[in-house]
């Protein structure tokens, strides 16, 4: 050990020996942390789960499951975080969404656990009222300005990435002596369809009403594609985070568009201290009546409940709606969600709704070249084309990336690798309305060429 090691070691020694026993505790509890949670908590919580699954039973109610999740999802992201290179890389987001899932497989997570997070997830819909939050907090935080430009700009570098994405796995797919038609709706698509529930789904309808198949055929065949676009995607946004610190200039740091100041535009700076109890309390409540608002838009004309709501919470931010109190306290709710409620939400995904042996199954040499080709064509064609326009170009491509992420989740996967949680709005705008465009052509096209 070096001298300067031990220098650090002796003062840091100095410091704590002059404390009482109740500010060692203190120290303990502020600096000893897995994720946000004080090592005590954790281990707390820990044996608190471990009684209520040798009783044989662990409560599905929110109280519960509020530890069990943060417990498991912390634990997951932590170990990520703490991995040699890929830690910086996004692992965090891979670690919390598929150890989870490899777990439940291989059955080395208790039953109770997995049949409680089951039922809490399917049950509260916790994902949405995370996106809606996310989305809502993000929104209110943007400078006005960048929100309008951003919004305006976007499809360029969304619609060039997906061009030349199928362009590329096509000739990836003819390289490798794929059928062409194989190739763009078993592969490609997929991959841009918009995630499971949007995009999947809908497929696997289409594809067995035209090409005479069982649905679940179909979906046994794409959902895993889905699942690896959306792995690919998160490692690259993790990239793409790193190479931002590397250097700064090609990225804003969660804003799409520079300011005539030349700052980074995310309007945040507009809010200063502690919004009170009241104004959080109306933000989250924003949050909420607006995706009620959305809810209704996908009763009326169809439109996805998130979409609606990202439109409506626009159309606020645009006129003024909300007092500058309620948009300081609904970015402290996004705050909160983005640090607090991730990981576990990741945890809850993992264990619900990702099933490990369908991603397994898709590990062959030629879709993982078909699959990594494509999302890597689509992600540089975003970063280049958003370069072109006067964007940056880092956080244009990491939007690019939730193109070929898995819906709603993927998206909460790919910004939080990437760091990039502010573009929850425009990640929607690439993941909800990209893949219905997406699924809509391509079954229009086999419906007219192949049925």
């Amino acid at each position: 050990m070096s001298t300067t090691d031990d220098s650090y070691i002796a003062v840091k020694e100095t410091k704590t020996s002059g404390m009482s026993a109740r500010q060692k505790w203190w120290h303990i509890l502020d600096n000893y942390k897995i994720g946000i949670i004080p090592l005590p908590f954790f281990l707390l919580a820990g044996v608190l789960i471990l009684l209520d699954c040798l009783n044989g039973k662990l409560p599905s109610d929110i109280v519960v499951m509020v530890a069990t999740l943060a417990f498991f999802g912390f634990a997951c992201g932590e170990f990520g975080k703490r991995l040699p290179v890929v830690g910086k890389l996004g692992a965090a987001a891979i670690c919390a969404t598929f150890i989870p899932s490899a777990m439940v497989h291989y059955g080395l997570l208790p039953d109770v656990v997995v049949d409680s997070t089951v039922k809490f997830y399917k049950s509260t819909n916790i994902l949405y009222l995370y996106i809606c939050c996310i989305i809502v907090g993000s929104i209110m935080s943007m400078n006005r300005q960048v929100l309008i430009q951003g919004f305006m700009r976007i499809f360029v570098p969304m619609l060039c990435g997906e061009i030349v994405g199928m362009m590329a796995g096509m000739v990836m797919g003819t390289a490798l002596g794929l059928p062409p038609v194989q190739t763009f709706f078993f592969l490609i698509l997929p991959i841009m369809a918009g995630g499971v529930g949007e995009g999947a789904i809908p497929l696997s309808m289409g594809y067995a009403t035209i090409l005479h198949m069982e649905q679940g055929v179909a979906l046994g065949r794409i959902l895993p594609i889905v699942m690896l676009g959306g792995l690919t995607a998160i490692v690259l946004a993790g990239v793409l985070n790193q190479l931002g610190k590397r250097y700064p200039h090609l990225t804003g740091e969660g804003s799409l568009m520079p300011t005539k100041e030349g700052n980074i535009g995310s309007g945040t700076d507009e809010f200063q201290g502690n919004p009170g109890v009241n104004a959080l309390a109306c933000g989250a409540l924003l949050a909420i009546l607006l995706y009620m608002v959305g809810m209704l838009g996908q009763k009326w004309i169809g439109l996805p409940a998130p979409v609606g709501m990202l439109f409506a919470a626009v159309l606020v931010k645009l006129a003024n709606g909300i007092s500058p109190t309620i948009q300081h306290g609904s970015m402290t709710v996004y705050k909160f969600f983005r640090t607090a409620v991730t990981y576990p939400v990741l945890f809850a995904v993992g264990v619900a709704i990702t099933p490990w042996q369908e991603l397994i199954n898709a590990f062959t040499v030629q879709n993982l070249l078909v699959i990594v080709t494509t999302v890597l064509a689509l992600v540089g064609t975003g970063f280049y084309v958003g370069k072109k326009i006067g964007m940056h170009p880092i956080d244009v491509a990491i939007v690019s990336c939730c193109q070929s992420g898995q819906g709603g989740t993927g998206d909460v996967a790919i910004l939080t690798s990437g760091n990039r949680m502010t573009l929850m709005p425009f990640a929607q705008i690439a993941t909800r309305i990209g893949g219905a465009i997406n699924v809509s052509v391509g079954l229009f096209v086999l419906a007219k060429f192949f049925s």
